[in-house]
C-alpha cells in the first residue's frame, strides 16, 4: 500500500509539475523576465503564537526559543522560507493584483523541483469553490484531486478509499489554498474553522480585509505565520516596462515609449497625474496589463496614462486598462496558434459580451471556476427543464419515426412517434427535475470510461446492486407510460370505442412495463461493469475532460443500444406465451420484437444522454440553447481555447478561470450595465 502510495505520488508530482509549467509560459511570467514579487512581516493579531508555529512542546516556550522567525524573501525564496517553518503553515496576504497567483504557481514548481521522495506533493486548490458547511476540508480536497486528476477515482486497494482519498489522508498532497478571500460571503469563519481542525500543512493566500475579518470574528489559523506582499517600487518599473518594448530609432533602450512615464513618475512625484498612475502601478496585474495594452500593441502611447481629464482617478486607470485590455486581447493581427493553425478573427465588442456573460454566470454562482458542465445551470431550472425535455422529445420522435418506417406504414409511424417523443420527453423532464434540477445540481463530468474488451475493472457490489435497482424503476416507468400510450394509438387507430382503446393500453402497459424493467436493470447492470477508473497518468485540462467524456457517453451508447435492444426484444418475444395466460391473447411476431428491440434501444439511450450525462447537458445548452439565444457562440470549446491562447482566461486543472477575478468582475459589471440598458424585447 505504502510503495502504490508512494509511485502513485510521483506520477501526480509530474503531471502538476507539467500543468502549472505550462501555464506558466502561457501568462509569460519569464517574458523577460518575473516581475519582482516581495513580502514582509504583518501585524502580530494576524499569526499564531509563535512557540506554536515553531511546534515547541509544552514548558518549551520559556526557555526563550521562541521569537519571530526571519520570514522576509522575494519569489525565487519562496520555498526556502517556507521550509524554515516547523508547523508547514504559511499565509500570503496580498491585495487584489499583487502577485498571490503568481507566488501560488512559482512555489509550487519550485517545491516540486526540491522535493525528496517522502515529500508531499504541493497542489493548487482554488479553494474560493469550497463551501464548509456542506463537505468536509478533506472531502473536499479528494473531489478537488478526483475532478482534476480522474484516473485518481481508483480504489487504492480492493473495497477501499479512491487514491485521492488515501493520498490526502496519508499526508502525502500539500495543499495551496489560493483565494480565501473568494470564499462565499458569511462562509469565512466556518471555513478558518474548519481549516483550524485539521493540522495538515498548508499554503493560503488571500486578501488582507477578509482574512482580518475572519480572524475577528474567530481566530487566527492555526500555527501559521502570515506575510504581506509589498507594492512594486518606481525603480521595478523602470527596470521592467522598458524592456517589454521595442526600442526607439537609434536603438537607445531608454528612449522607449515608457521613457517619458517613468521619468515624469520620477521627477513629479507629487504631480496629480504622477500620483494617480503610481497608485495604479504598483501590483503585478496592472503593470501587465499596461504592458499588454501599450508594450505588446503598435501605435499606442503609454503617454496617455498620465492624461488626468481622461480618468477620474486611480479607479478610472484600473477600468481603462481592465476595458482596453480585452480589445487588445481580441484585435485582427497576423498571428498563428502553437498548432500552426492561423488564429480565426473574433469580433472584439462580441467577444467582449460573451466573456461578459460567462463572468456574469460565474459571479451568479459566487465561484471562481469555469466548469464547462456546470454552463447550463446559469440557465433558470424550469427552462434548463423545458429545454432538456423539448430536445429530447424531438430527437426521439424523429428517430421512432424514421427507423420505424422500416417496419409500419408512414401514417401509423408519424403519430408513434409524435406519441413516443412526447412521452420520452415528459418522462426525461420528470427524471431530470428529480436527479438534477430540483436539486440545484448539476451532472458532473464522469470518471469512468467503458472498457469492454480485456479485463474490465468491475464496479463494486453495492453500486452495481443500486445501478441494477435504479434501471428496474426507470425501465418500469417507462414501460408503463410507453405500453399505455402504445395500445391507446394502437385502438385508436383501429376505430375501437374509448372502452376497447383502453383495454388495450392497459394490456400494452402490462406487457412493455415488463419488458423494459428487464431490459432496463440488467443493461444498467452490465454498464456498471465494463466501467473502470481513468488512466492515473491521463492528463487533464478542461477541453481533454470534454473530450474523454464524450468519448465514454458514446461507449455508453453503443453499449446501451444493442443491450437495452436485445434484452427489450428477446425479452418481448419470451414473455408473450406466459403473459397470455394472464392477459389473454397478444398478437406479436418476431418483427414487433425487432422494431421494439432497435427503437427502444435509440430511443432510451438518446433519453439518458441528454438528461442524465455531462456531456449530453453540454451538448442541450452549450451547442443549441445557449449560442440559439446569443449568450455564447456556436463553436463554444473554439472560443474559450482562443481565449486561452490571448490570455484573458487561464486553466486550473480541469476547469478554466479568469485571468484575474478583477477582470471578471469588470466585465460582469459591463455585461449587466449593457444588459439594463438594451431596450425591453
Amino acid at each position: 500500500m505504502r510503495d502504490t502510495l508512494a509511485g502513485v505520488a510521483e506520477q501526480l508530482a509530474h503531471a502538476v509539475a507539467a500543468r502549472w509549467q505550462r501555464e506558466e509560459e502561457q501568462r509569460q511570467v519569464h517574458d523577460p523576465y518575473p516581475l519582482p514579487v516581495r513580502w514582509g512581516a504583518v501585524a502580530e493579531e494576524l499569526t499564531d503564537h509563535w512557540a506554536n508555529i515553531r511546534r515547541l512542546p509544552a514548558g518549551a516556550a520559556r526557555g526563550g526559543a521562541h521569537g519571530p522567525l526571519a520570514l522576509g524573501g522575494r519569489l525565487d525564496e519562496v520555498v526556502e522560507v517556507y521550509r524554515r517553518i516547523p508547523s508547514g503553515r504559511l499565509v500570503v496576504l496580498g491585495r487584489p493584483g499583487s502577485g498571490k497567483s503568481i507566488l501560488t504557481t512559482r512555489f509550487v514548481l519550485d517545491y516540486v523541483a526540491s522535493r525528496s521522495g517522502g515529500d508531499p506533493v504541493p497542489v493548487i486548490f482554488g479553494i474560493g469553490a469550497w463551501d464548509p458547511t456542506a463537505i468536509t476540508f478533506r472531502d473536499w480536497l479528494t473531489a478537488q484531486l478526483i475532478r482534476d486528476h480522474p484516473g485518481l477515482a481508483g480504489a487504492a486497494a480492493p473495497g477501499g478509499p479512491s487514491l485521492a482519498a488515501a493520498l490526502v489522508e496519508a499526508g502525502r498532497v500539500l495543499p495551496v489554498l489560493d483565494g480565501f478571500d473568494e470564499i462565499a460571503g458569511g462562509l469565512h469563519r466556518p471555513a478558518l474553522e474548519a481549516l483550524n481542525a485539521t493540522t495538515l500543512p498548508l499554503l493560503l493566500t488571500s486578501r488582507p480585509a477578509e482574512y482580518a475579518t475572519a480572524v475577528a470574528e474567530t481566530d487566527v489559523l492555526t500555527s501559521a505565520a502570515a506575510v504581506e506582499l509589498t507594492d512594486l517600487t518606481l525603480d521595478d518599473l523602470a527596470d521592467y516596462l522598458p524592456r517589454t518594448t521595442r526600442k526607439a530609432r537609434g536603438g537607445d533602450a531608454a528612449t522607449t515609449g515608457w521613457h517619458p512615464v517613468l521619468s515624469a513618475l520620477r521627477e513629479r512625484p507629487r504631480g496629480r497625474e504622477a500620483e494617480q498612475l503610481a497608485a495604479v502601478l504598483t501590483t503585478p496585474l496592472m503593470v501587465t496589463l499596461a504592458r499588454a495594452v501599450y508594450s505588446d500593441t503598435p501605435g499606442r502611447d503609454p503617454a496617455s496614462l498620465l492624461d488626468i481629464h481622461r480618468f477620474a482617478g486611480p479607479g478610472g486607470v484600473e477600468d481603462h486598462l481592465l476595458e482596453t485590455f480585452t480589445a487588445t486581447a481580441y484585435r485582427l493581427r497576423p498571428e498563428h496558434r502553437p498548432d500552426g493553425a492561423p488564429r480565426r478573427g473574433v469580433d472584439p465588442e462580441r467577444a467582449q459580451y460573451w466573456l461578459g456573460y460567462l463572468a456574469h454566470h460565474l459571479t451568479r454562482l459566487d465561484t471562481p471556476d469555469l466548469e464547462w458542465w456546470r454552463l447550463g445551470s446559469g440557465v433558470r431550472r424550469p427552462a434548463r427543464v423545458l429545454v432538456t425535455a423539448l430536445l429530447t422529445c424531438v430527437v426521439v420522435g424523429v428517430v421512432d419515426c424514421v427507423v420505424g418506417l422500416l417496419f409500419d406504414t408512414l401514417r401509423f409511424q408519424i403519430a408513434e412517434g409524435l406519441t413516443t417523443g412526447f412521452l420520452s420527453g415528459l418522462i426525461s423532464a420528470l427524471a431530470y427535475w428529480l436527479l438534477v434540477a430540483g436539486r440545484n445540481t448539476e451532472v458532473p463530468p464522469s470518471g469512468m470510461r467503458v472498457r469492454v474488451f480485456g479485463r474490465a475493472g468491475a464496479a463494486s457490489g453495492r453500486r452495481a446492486r443500486g445501478r441494477m435497482v435504479l434501471g428496474l424503476l426507470c425501465g418500469l416507468v417507462f414501460g408503463i407510460g410507453y405500453g399505455f400510450q402504445h395500445g391507446v394509438l394502437k385502438g385508436l387507430l383501429r376505430g375501437t370505442g374509448p372502452l376497447g382503446m383502453l383495454s388495450f393500453g392497459l394490456y400494452d402497459a402490462v406487457f412493455f412495463g415488463f419488458v423494459f424493467t428487464l431490459g432496463g436493470g440488467a443493461a444498467l447492470g452490465l454498464l456498471a461493469f465494463l466501467e473502470t477508473p481513468l488512466d492515473i497518468r491521463s492528463a487533464v485540462n478542461p477541453v481533454g475532460l470534454l473530450r474523454t467524456n464524450r468519448r465514454t457517453v458514446v461507449a455508453q451508447f453503443l453499449v446501451w443500444v444493442p443491450a437495452f435492444g436485445l434484452l427489450a426484444g428477446v425479452g418481448s418475444s419470451l414473455a408473450v406465451r406466459p403473459l397470455s395466460v394472464l392477459l389473454g391473447p397478444l398478437v406479436w411476431g418476431a418483427g414487433a420484437s425487432v422494431k421494439l428491440g432497435l427503437i427502444s434501444g435509440l430511443c432510451v439511450a438518446i433519453g439518458y444522454v441528454f438528461a442524465l450525462s455531462a456531456w449530453g447537458q453540454w451538448v442541450v445548452f452549450c451547442r443549441i440553447w445557449l449560442p440559439l439565444t446569443g449568450r455564447l457562440p456556436w463553436a463554444v470549446v473554439a472560443f474559450l481555447e482562443d481565449a486561452y491562447q490571448r490570455g484573458v482566461l487561464r486553466q486550473a486543472g480541469a476547469v478554466y478561470q479568469f485571468r484575474h477575478a478583477r477582470l471578471q468582475d469588470h466585465l460582469a459589471r459591463t455585461y449587466r450595465a449593457r444588459r439594463a440598458a438594451a431596450p425591453t424585447r
